[in-house]
């Protein structure tokens, strides 16, 4: 299965380190964020790990939960998730899914549906396209996807930056330019009339060129 942005985010249910949840209940209606790791105990995805714990109560102000994968089981999630307190300082405090059939890496497109249906005996490297970070919107489709190299940490900020232009963006009719953050100017989208711009925003906008208006963010 191909997944694109726009699609629906595939449901499914798996045992984890905070017991069993079906995935589109547990997210319920607020936002979420899956992000898969090819293997437990390997080092960049200890990094990674211990960061977003760090990072979680500003997904929780947000409305937004995390959830992990490891192609590998539950019970070595909770010995994993020790070194990853001990070296990194924050102790995981979200569910990590166990994966052991390597079903949810197959429904995301994140392993070919011929990679065989057990992690015993798979490497780092056999799993290596895990790597990848799916938003989700309330309406539990696919909002953005990244995937990194294994050889590459993630960078979580951004992916907190993300989250925050596609709510800004899932309530108003502007674009986000490059290197925004939050409380920077915006951009009117294209699909908005310069009338309907005129009665949102009155005090007129930035244009550089006709097809750019830029204007502070809304609240």
């Amino acid at each position: 299965m191909v997944l694109r942005i726009g699609n629906e985010a595939p449901d499914f249910t798996a045992e984890t380190t905070e017991g069993t949840i079906n995935f589109h209940d547990w997210i319920g209606d607020g936002w979420a964020i899956l992000f898969s790791h090819p293997k437990d105990f390997t080092p960049v995805c200890t990094t990674e790990l211990g960061y977003m714990a760090g990072l979680k109560p500003e997904f929780d102000k947000r409305n937004c939960k995390i959830i992990g994968l490891s192609v590998d089981p539950v019970d070595k999630h909770a010995e994993w998730s020790k070194d990853i307190e001990e070296t990194q300082g924050h102790a995981v405090n979200y569910p990590l899914i166990g994966d052991t059939e390597l079903k949810v890496a197959k429904l995301y497109d994140m392993l070919p549906a011929d990679a065989g249906d057990t992690s015993e005996g798979r490497t780092p490297a056999d799993n290596a396209t895990v790597r990848s970070v799916f938003l989700i919107g309330p309406d539990k489709t696919i909002k953005a996807m990244l995937t990194y190299p294994m050889s590459t940490g993630r960078n979580f900020d951004e992916v907190l930056r993300l989250l925050d232009s596609c709510q800004l963006t899932a309530q108003h009719k502007v674009a986000t330019p490059v290197n925004w953050k939050q409380g920077d100017k915006v951009i009117i989208v294209p699909a908005v009339s310069d009338e309907e711009a005129k009665a949102k925003y009155p005090g007129g906008w930035e244009s550089p060129k006709p097809y750019i208006r830029i204007v502070p963010q809304p609240e």
